[in-house]
């Protein structure tokens, strides 16, 4: 089968250090990337792609594309992404979808309006630990869930210089982590009820200190989950990254992709005694002094998303994530955002 013929709209952090190499994984081809001052990257990572300054420029080669990656700066992406749609052209939009949801509402509205194909790069959803958490659920050994918690923490006292730190409409964790950690919560425990947010900008003029308390709706007669997610740029010693509350016991994840943090001594004392056959770990379920490895899921991680791109734009699959969840965490991080400037509880519903 040929691969998909991508166009890049960016070549920064996001469209060339993830999505590109995604696709590359996925045995995808950019053809076209939009960047100003990365031609030279461009030429030795994709030989042969059309370089071009503006996305007016690669929509004129929309006969020769199967796809438009959105990986410019989140304020940019309602424009670009409806832009794209007019065109006739598939698009994967990184999150978040927008600023906020009246834009996403926008976007949504435009590939209703055009029959166009949308989804949202919510990889987070392809983690391990968030298939390993999926499957602990779904078999019910954690019991009923009462809390989770998630904290994406660095600890980055000189902050990096780029738009994502210094656009405090665009930028800032409470957009660029918020979105994956709200989305994440409402895969597992669904719908939000209310919101209450703490939001502050400590190092940077967006906002780098990030802690969000959101009820979710009840299920089953069941007590509503409660997640507690935090993201932090200023964290000396980050807190485990996942920690999930059950009747039955508790889902802990220590450390996330190498970030240092003294729970990961955990990890190490199982690496280190590990036998020859034992499986990789991805977390831990614990009841009180009681702690056992959490075999780690099979799959392939974050290229799942593309190869489930390619499943939806060749074999009529579903979406790989349905635009709506991106509308839904958009309205939670406007909640979020009132929340933190008023000081007080938001409801959704």
């Amino acid at each position: 089968m040929e691969p998909l013929r991508v166009g890049l709209v960016g070549y920064g952090a996001a469209g060339r250090g993830i999505h590109g190499r995604l696709l590359r994984e996925a045995g995808q081809r950019v053809t076209a990337v939009v960047t100003r001052g990365r031609g030279e990257q461009v030429e030795a990572d994709w030989p042969g792609a059309r370089v071009v300054p503006d996305l007016d420029a690669v929509l004129a080669l929309a006969s020769s594309l199967d796809l438009v990656v959105v990986a410019s700066p989140t304020g940019e992406h309602v424009a670009h992404a409806t832009a794209v749609l007019e065109a006739g052209l598939p698009v994967v939009v990184d999150k978040p979808l927008a600023t906020d949801a009246a834009g996403a509402q926008r976007v949504l509205d435009a590939a209703t309006r055009t029959g166009g194909r949308l989804t949202v790069f919510h990889n987070r959803r392809w983690d391990d630990e968030q298939r390993a958490l999926r499957a602990l659920l779904a078999d019910g050994t954690l019991g009923r869930v009462h809390r989770f918690e998630r904290r994406w923490e660095r600890y980055r006292p000189e902050p990096m210089h780029r738009w994502k730190e210094q656009d405090p409409v665009g930028g800032g964790l409470l957009l660029d982590l918020g979105a994956h950690l709200v989305d994440s919560a409402v895969e597992l425990f669904g719908p939000v009820e209310q919101v209450y947010a703490e939001v502050r900008s400590l190092t940077t003029p967006a906002p780098d200190d990030v802690f969000l308390a959101l009820v979710h709706a009840p299920q089953d007669g069941a007590p509503a989950v409660v997640s507690h997610l935090q993201a932090g740029g200023l964290a000396g010693a980050p807190g485990p990254r996942t920690r999930v509350l059950g009747s039955d016991g508790a889902y802990l994840v220590t450390a996330f992709e190498g970030e240092p943090t003294p729970f990961a001594a955990l990890d190490d004392a199982y690496e280190e005694s590990r036998r020859p056959g034992e499986p990789r770990h991805q977390g831990w379920l614990v009841r009180g002094a009681e702690r056992t490895p959490v075999p780690a899921p099979d799959g392939d991680g974050h290229v799942g998303f593309y190869r489930a791109v390619v499943r939806w734009l060749r074999d009529g699959g579903s979406a790989p994530v349905d635009p709506v969840d991106a509308v839904r965490t958009a309205r939670v991080l406007d909640a979020a955002r009132r929340s933190a400037r008023e000081g007080q509880v938001v409801r959704l519903r």
